[in-house]
């Protein structure tokens, strides 16, 4: 099954006024494993990125769901809370997903989740929302699977809510509820997440 991984690559940038910057940059993409998520990073960027760049970063990442607009390219991620009850025990328990969603800003980002929850059936709060340096998203992309050989995976299913924005959705991203609970972690601490393989040396 496809997950989301965050990989995190070093290149050279030319900025808009023309000098260059040794920067380092997250990407998220679909992928079945920290092996496929480089190959698949290599292959995607190989034509965007001019000069030699080098994955320094690669973790696994968890959302729930990835709601993009076409007229923003800021990602915000949004964690909701809601109670739920407990199967085995019939108590009542706290979850926490995580949600990716396009904007210009954290209002914009509040009012477009809102609006892109408005079907669920659980009453949720927004304790938390903030820019993610994430600065671009790959999708499953079965065409690029098969020009590396790899084996044919389950596609991410692409949904259309209620309101016609895209959903992107990798499926085995959905973990049990338990993996979010406390999850009060920002990006700025993604690095304590990075699998020792993939640590830049």
């Amino acid at each position: 099954m496809n997950s989301w991984f965050t990989v995190k690559v070093k290149y050279t940038k030319q900025l808009d006024n023309g000098t260059f910057k040794r920067v380092s940059e997250p990407y998220l993409l679909a992928a079945m494993t920290f092996t496929d998520a480089e190959a698949r990073i290599y292959e995607e960027l190989g034509s965007i990125i001019r000069g030699e760049f080098v994955v320094t970063n690669i973790a696994r990442t968890d959302f729930h769901d990835i709601f993009q607009y076409e007229d923003s390219d800021t990602w915000f991620k949004c964690k909701i809370t809601y109670e739920s009850q407990d199967a085995d025990n019939e108590k009542q328990k706290k979850v926490a997903q995580n949600f990716l969603i396009g904007a210009h800003s954290v209002k914009e980002a509040f009012d477009r989740l809102q609006e892109s929850l408005a079907t669920l059936m659980v009453d949720f709060q927004i304790p938390s929302i903030i820019v993610s340096p994430i600065v671009e998203i790959f999708p499953y992309n079965e065409e690029l699977d098969k020009e590396i050989s790899r084996k044919p995976m389950k596609p991410i299913e692409e949904e259309v809510i209620s309101i016609g924005k895209p959903v992107f959705s990798a499926p085995g991203s959905d973990l049990d509820d338990e993996d979010f609970e406390d999850e009060d972690a920002d990006d700025d601490d993604l690095d304590s997440e990075m699998e020792n393989e993939y640590s830049e040396e």
